[in-house]
C-alpha cells in the first residue's frame, strides 16, 4: 500500500531537523570572537576533535561562527511540544551558536559534529523506543539523504537541493532559515488533525504553560 505525505506524518512522535539551509538560510558568519571564551569547553572540546577536517565548524581563539533564526521556527517546537511530539538536530557543523539555540529552545536531542547522521537517529531510536516510522527528517542537502530515505517522513525545504526534493515525502512552501521548520511542524500537525487545538493552547491566556515545556514567548 502506497501511504501519503499525511498517512505518514500522522505517525511521527520525533521530528529531527538539519540546522544550516533548514533552521538557518545556510548563510554562515565568521566573526572576530569577543574572548577566547566566547564557546563552551564543550563545543570547544568537539571540534578539537575535528581539527584539521573539512565543514565540521570553526576551531578559532580569535574567530567565532554566527547565525540566523527564524522566530516562526522557534514556535513551531512550541506547538510540535504542545502535540506531544519531541524535537532535536543533527548537524555535522559545531558551534556555540547551535549549542545556545538549542538550550533557548529545549530540544530534547542535539548532534553535532555528524558527518553521518543516521548513527544519532539509531541512538535516539534506541533511546526513545520508536522506530523509523515514527521520526520525520527535515533536510535540505545530499548529507541529509541517507535519513531521509529511511525514515518514516521525510521533508525539504523549499531551496533544498533538487536530489533532495525529488526523495522527499513533503517540500515547504517557505525556504530554510524562514519558516520551513513551521511548514513542517503544522503540516504533520494538521495531517494528525490537531494543529487549531494546538495553536488556540498556545496563545489561550487562562492556560498556563508548564515552565519545564520552556515554550515561554521570549525564548521563540
Amino acid at each position: 500500500m502506497t501511504l501519503t505525505a499525511q498517512d505518514r506524518a500522522r505517525r511521527i512522535k520525533i521530528i529531527l531537523f538539519d540546522v544550516d539551509g533548514v533552521l538557518t538560510d545556510g548563510t554562515i558568519w565568521l566573526v572576530p570572537a569577543p574572548s577566547r571564551t566566547s564557546s563552551s569547553t564543550e563545543t570547544q572540546s568537539r571540534l578539537a576533535g575535528h581539527d584539521g577536517q573539512v565543514g565540521f565548524g570553526v576551531h578559532s581563539a580569535t574567530m567565532m561562527e554566527a547565525k540566523g533564526y527564524s522566530a516562526h521556527d522557534g514556535t513551531a517546537i512550541s506547538l510540535a511540544r504542545l502535540g506531544g511530539m519531541k524535537c532535536g538536530v543533527i548537524t555535522k557543523r559545531i558551534s556555540e551558536t547551535v549549542a545556545t539555540r538549542a538550550r533557548d529552545l529545549k530540544l530534547e536531542f542535539v548532534y553535532m559534529g555528524q558527518a553521518f547522521k543516521m548513527q544519532a537517529v539509531r541512538e535516539i531510536m534506541e533511546k526513545e523506543g520508536v522506530t523509523l516510522d515514527e521520526i520525520a527528517f527535515v533536510g535540505d542537502d545530499v548529507i541529509d539523504l541517507p535519513v531521509m530515505r529511511e525514515c518514516g517522513f521525510a521533508v525539504a525545504v523549499a531551496n533544498a537541493r533538487v536530489q533532495v526534493k525529488a526523495e522527499a515525502h513533503y517540500v515547504t512552501a517557505s525556504a530554510g532559515g524562514y519558516g520551513a521548520a513551521r511548514d513542517a511542524v503544522e503540516f504533520i500537525l494538521e495531517a494528525k488533525g490537531t494543529l487549531q487545538k494546538v495553536i488556540d493552547e498556545y496563545i489561550d491566556e487562562r492556560n498556563p504553560i508548564s515552565p519545564s515545556m520552556d515554550i515561554g514567548r521570549g525564548l521563540v
